[in-house]
């Protein structure tokens, strides 16, 4: 999946994504059920 991709399935903005990933952003906990969903994956796998 393509970060463009990530963004669009979560409702995000692309540079949202970008800036997650870089570390450069505080994520707010619906930010992160809202990447879980897109994902299909579980909050313990996105959260360190």
């Amino acid at each position: 999946m393509t970060q463009q991709e990530l963004a669009e399935a979560a409702e995000l903005s692309l540079r949202s994504i970008q800036r997650i990933e870089a570390g450069q952003l505080n994520v707010l906990m619906t930010t992160v059920v809202r990447l879980r969903n897109a994902l299909g994956c579980s909050v313990d796998e996105i959260l360190p």
